[in-house]
């Protein structure tokens, strides 16, 4: 496994050679999945210059190049998201998983939106510019079922808890999390719901200062089912590689097997 972390821009091509280099390196290292964060290619200063630099799917300048790349290397590719046009109005947020072949086996919708006023001062409004997905996806790859969010899905752990009583063995969470929120949750969140679902947590990251003025947290990382951390970034771009063992998903759901314990109840 690998995850590529980045510090993107609003420079599209820029931003597609960048991450296209590390994808190469993270083959060179010896992945075959390979994890890109949340907007790989368009950083824009806000929602407003991100719809009008954004494109419908079919003509998305960057999708071409990445599932050329994933069949010239060999290696599931998972585009942790693009900035996707649905009308004059409104982007999605959506990730593309892509096989060894460069065919685009799944997508997912970013489903919760970020919308909020930080004591930082910061302020987002995701949900003025983009439309929330409305399901939960999951693919089955050679070695167990991969369970696909972005971001702010993480604080919501019934999603997880959804993918991995469907089968998934391991959870990606590409993301930009800001400054503020990454120091003070970042690591508690992904090592949660590794352990609470006996999952790995594949969750690449966008990281420092762009160009834009906004700070990321960068700190991708990659965590066993027991909430090990098996591999960690800092703030620069780069990758971050780790090899994992399928098995250690059902060692740990055997031996703490509350997905099977779930129970449904009223309230009092």
């Amino acid at each position: 496994m690998a995850c590529v972390q980045l510090r993107s821009s609003d420079d599209a091509v820029a931003n597609l050679h960048t991450a296209s280099a590390l994808i190469r390196d993270a083959k060179k290292a010896g992945a075959t999945f390979v994890a890109t964060p949340e907007n790989t290619t368009l950083m824009a200063p806000d929602g407003g210059a991100k719809l009008e630099l954004s494109y419908q799917e079919e003509f998305d300048p960057a999708l071409p190049g990445f599932r050329a790349l994933a069949e010239e290397l060999g290696l599931w590719l998972l585009i942790g998201s693009l900035s996707i046009k649905l009308s004059n109005t409104k982007t999605a947020n959506r990730s593309f998983l892509i096989d060894p072949h460069g065919a685009i086996v799944a997508r997912y919708d970013k489903i919760h939106l970020f919308d909020v006023d930080l004591p930082s001062g910061e302020s987002y409004r995701e949900s003025n510019t983009v439309a929330g997905g409305a399901s939960a996806v999951i693919s089955e790859l050679p070695w167990g079922g991969v369970g696909l969010s972005i971001c702010y899905d993480l604080r919501f752990p019934h999603l997880y808890r959804n993918l991995s009583k469907r089968g998934a063995i391991a959870l990606t969470v590409p993301s930009a999390f800001t400054e503020t929120t990454g120091k003070a949750h970042w690591h508690i969140l992904n090592r949660a719901r590794a352990i609470e679902n006996g999952a790995f947590v594949i969750a690449p990251a966008q990281g420092g200062l762009h160009a834009n003025g906004r700070s990321t947290y960068g700190h991708s990382l990659i965590v066993s089912p027991w909430g090990e951390i098996l591999a960690e970034a800092g703030t620069d771009p780069g990758i971050i590689v780790a090899e994992i063992d399928p098995a250690a998903s059902a060692d740990a759901r055997a031996r703490i097997p509350s997905l099977r314990h779930d129970r449904d109840y009223e309230d009092a």
